[in-house]
């Protein structure tokens, strides 16, 4: 059972003079009427207008690495030069990996 903590404190007197009637009814007030709803299905049934991309393709140019780029054998991201901190064996480490 859910309690108002911010609600003033009766004693136990008090309590006892409540009729049922008062008692049924603060009960049925305070149930909410609304249902739970699910807010993934209400977003997906949303259409924003002219949003439909079904037809659209996207097209990402993708260059090679460049010279003054490496390849982090720990995260395998491409960063430029002035992001390596360290070289081991051989292996590229980036700042955010070292």
């Amino acid at each position: 059972m859910a309690t108002d903590y911010d609600a003033p404190r009766r004693d136990e007197v008090d309590l006892g003079e409540d009729s049922l009637e008062e008692l049924k009814s603060r009960r049925t007030d305070s149930q909410s009427g609304s249902v739970d709803v699910d807010e993934v299905e209400v977003a997906e049934s949303f259409e924003l207008p002219g949003a439909d991309l079904a037809d659209e393709e996207l097209t990402v140019k993708v260059l090679p690495m460049q010279t003054d780029e490496f390849r982090c054998s720990r995260c395998f991201l491409v960063h430029h030069r002035s992001q390596l901190a360290a070289e081991r064996n051989g292996e590229l480490i980036c700042r955010e990996c070292a």
